[in-house]
């Protein structure tokens, strides 16, 4: 089962150091600690940066860490992947 707080936490922290606002999905890349290959976990939930821009139903740009990832936990949620 996926703990969403936890999951929500490690995008938070992954994403914050971007430069916001951000334009697109390369304005993460920087702020990533494993680049586009760092790697989401909880539960049964697996999925690297770059597999979750694919799943990102979001438009750009983000003002913010809390916008982005309210974004993308919805559509992660939409798509009935957590």
């Amino acid at each position: 089962m996926v703990d969403k707080e936890d999951l929500r936490s490690q995008f938070v922290d992954a994403f914050e150091e971007a430069d916001y606002p951000i334009s697109s999905p390369m304005d993460l890349v920087p702020a990533l600690p494993g680049g586009p290959s760092t790697k989401f976990e909880s539960g049964d939930f697996s999925m690297t940066a770059m597999e979750l821009n694919t799943k990102l139903n979001g438009e750009f740009p983000y003002e913010s860490v809390d916008d982005f990832v309210d974004d993308v936990m919805a559509s992660l949620e939409d798509q009935d992947l957590i």
